[in-house]
């Protein structure tokens, strides 16, 4: 199960192309925005962002 916090990283990163543009509309650091994502990735065991959007359609997180 997704906490609100991953799910809105999700959201953001399937509508914005920078990393600072995302961290931005969440209102947290660039820092801590990328720690959301690659704890995401981790959790999805994926190797790229790619590839955890794919992994978080087939999970149906997306």
């Amino acid at each position: 199960m997704l906490s609100d916090t991953e799910r809105q990283v999700l959201d953001i990163l399937t509508r914005t192309d920078k990393d600072e543009a995302a961290a931005r509309e969440m209102g947290v650091s660039l820092r801590t925005f990328r720690r959301y994502v690659a704890d995401i990735m981790l959790r999805l065991g994926a190797a790229n962002r790619f590839q955890a959007g794919l992994l978080a359609k087939e999970q149906g997180w997306i």
